[in-house]
């Protein structure tokens, strides 16, 4: 049986050139076994016609915030009591401001308000209205009180413009909402760490050294590890990427802080999963000013020491030795190099990828992966990152010891 059979979700729809992909998203979410009801904005009507999302979800769509007929019974009260999941998708600038503020004037901003179902809301807008100060305090007040937010992704817009706006696609949609209702409950009662993101060793006030990694795969198996049952703690290096659902958030900057980090978390978790990309060295000494160039000096020397290998540290532990999962983010030898690293780091599982490949990797929303353990290699299809966290946690969870 289907994850979502007999589900009740409720599809809203506001005003949006995306609204033509939620047709899709109608037709993947019935397919898993979903009892889909629509609701449209006025605006959402006049880019499609109500007669489609009918035809695809078998049920009317509901438009009218007084239409007498389904008021005589209280109808969007009734509405508001059968969804088990409110999903806007698009979920316009309009109404994301709309739910912040709490205004009731139309049939979605008004169900979302008497529900207690779950909701969350896919963006889809022009980037430079997702990135204004007044849609990030919505989106900020709207996380606050338990919105989940999927999307919005990047790339060019109807408008021609390029950048974050963009409703994530029907099949990614789709997946969340089988995520949400529990399909792997495989971590229920774990606890896991996750390292993420870069760390920065400073050469003064002003400079450092870093690395390209966003810590968008590290923030998706945080949020697949709690999707899937675990207690979270996420430890992060200085990215700019929102918290994850119901994830313990700790913000490191250096390597020897993130250490620092992980060894307080290691002495509490059963699974420790290193994504994060840490310098492998930091300056000596740091300049208490900043460092000034001089036009008399040529060649300039930087002294560097090495970083403690953090995901090595966790590994070498006799007492409190969680399974420990590493990541090799190689540009040349792959599977070479990832072997290497999990036998000569202890190792669980590592899980290698190419980051030299432009369509995945850091920065990227896609990646490609191998994982190698003792029992061999196996590389998974090329996937979305949030996709692919799920994959992979089921991987982890399948590996790790049974608890005691």
């Amino acid at each position: 049986m289907s994850s979502l059979a007999d589900k009740h979700i409720l599809l809203g729809i506001s005003g949006g050139i995306a609204a033509y992909k939620s047709a899709e998203l109608v037709r993947r979410l019935k397919e898993q076994g979903a009892d889909v009801r629509v609701v449209m904005t006025a605006g959402a009507q006049e880019f499609v016609r109500p007669l489609t999302f009918q035809a695809l979800s078998g049920n009317p769509v509901h438009t009218d915030l007084l239409d007498p007929a389904a008021e005589a019974a209280m109808g969007h009260i009734e509405l508001a009591k059968w969804a088990e999941l409110i999903l806007i998708a698009p979920a316009s600038a309009q109404i994301l401001a709309k739910l912040a503020a709490g205004i009731a004037d139309d049939l979605l901003s008004t169900l979302c308000l008497a529900s207690t179902a779950r909701l969350a809301l896919a963006p889809a807008m022009n980037q430079a209205m997702w990135r204004h100060p007044a849609t990030a305090a919505n989106v900020q007040t709207l996380r606050n009180r338990g919105a989940l937010f999927w999307g919005p992704a990047a790339g060019s817009q109807a408008c021609g413009d390029e950048g974050p706006g963009r409703m994530l696609e029907p099949e990614t949609l789709a997946a969340e909402t089988e995520a949400l209702f529990h399909l792997n409950r495989t971590l229920v009662g774990r606890r896991v760490a996750v390292t993420a993101g870069p760390t920065r060793e400073a050469l003064d006030p002003v400079r450092f050294l870093s690395n390209h990694s966003s810590g968008k795969m590290g923030f998706a198996l945080a949020a697949a590890a709690q999707r899937a049952g675990a207690e979270v703690t996420l430890i992060a290096g200085p990215v700019n990427l929102p918290t994850p659902e119901g994830v313990r958030r700790v913000d490191v900057v250096s390597a020897l802080e993130m250490r620092d980090a992980a060894e307080r978390a290691a002495d509490h978790c059963d699974i420790f999963i290193a994504a994060a990309a840490v310098a492998d060295y930091r300056p000596q000494a740091v300049a208490q000013q900043k460092i000034k160039k001089k036009a008399d000096r040529g060649e300039e020397t930087l002294a560097l020491v090495k970083n403690p290998d953090i995901v090595a540290g966790i590994a070498a532990r006799t007492d409190s030795r969680p399974f420990t999962v590493g990541f090799a983010a190689e540009t040349e030898k792959v599977i070479e190099h990832a072997q290497d690293k999990l036998t000569r780091k202890n190792l669980d599982m590592i899980i290698a990828n190419d980051v030299s490949a432009a369509d995945s990797g850091f920065n990227s929303d896609r990646n490609t992966v191998t994982i190698i353990d003792s029992s061999g290699c196996e590389t998974l299809p090329p996937t979305l990152k949030t996709e692919l966290a799920d994959q992979l946690i089921a991987m982890i969870a399948a590996r790790a010891p049974a608890q005691e």
